[in-house]
C-alpha cells in the first residue's frame, strides 16, 4: 500500500460537502448580474422642481425628460420633436389612456416646457403630470 488507508465504509460521514452550495450560489450571482442590467433603465440627471404634494399616474405613461440645455428625452432615449410627436400618436393610438410625464430640469426655459407639451397635444396626449421632489 502505497501510503494510503483502508476504509471499511462503516464510518460516519461527518463532513459537509459545501461544493453543491457554491455551484448553486455562483449560478445564482451571474443570473442576477445578467438580468440586472435589464432591469436598471438608463436614467438622464434633470435636477427637479421641488413641492409638497404629488399625484397618481396612469398605467400608460410616456416618460419626457427636458435638460437645462433644452434635450428632449422620451422613455430615457434622445428624440426629436418629430420622433416624440410620432411616439405619442403611437400611444395614442394603441386605444389605452396616455399620460405624459415631463421631467424638466429648473434651468429649463418655461417656454420649452409648454412647447414640448403643445407637441403633445398635438399628438392627442391630453393628459400631463409634472414630476416634481417632495420637499420634506
Amino acid at each position: 500500500m502505497a501510503g494510503g488507508t483502508q476504509d471499511d465504509g462503516d464510518d460516519m460521514i461527518s463532513g459537509i460537502n459545501v461544493t453543491p452550495l457554491v455551484d448553486i450560489t455562483l449560478v445564482l450571482l451571474i443570473i442576477f448580474m445578467v438580468t440586472a442590467t435589464y432591469i436598471v433603465k438608463e436614467t438622464v440627471e434633470v435636477e427637479l422642481p421641488r413641492a409638497a404634494h404629488g399625484g397618481e399616474t396612469l398605467d400608460k405613461t410616456l416618460n419626457v425628460v427636458v435638460t437645462k440645455d433644452n434635450g428632449v428625452y422620451l422613455d430615457g432615449v434622445k428624440v426629436d420633436e418629430k420622433t416624440l410627436e410620432a411616439r405619442a400618436g403611437e400611444a395614442k393610438n394603441s386605444g389605452s389612456d396616455v399620460q405624459a410625464m415631463i421631467a424638466a430640469d429648473k434651468a429649463t426655459s418655461h417656454g420649452e416646457v409648454m412647447h414640448i407639451v403643445d407637441v403633445l397635444k398635438g399628438a392627442g396626449v391630453g393628459k400631463f403630470a409634472f414630476q416634481i421632489e417632495k420637499v420634506p
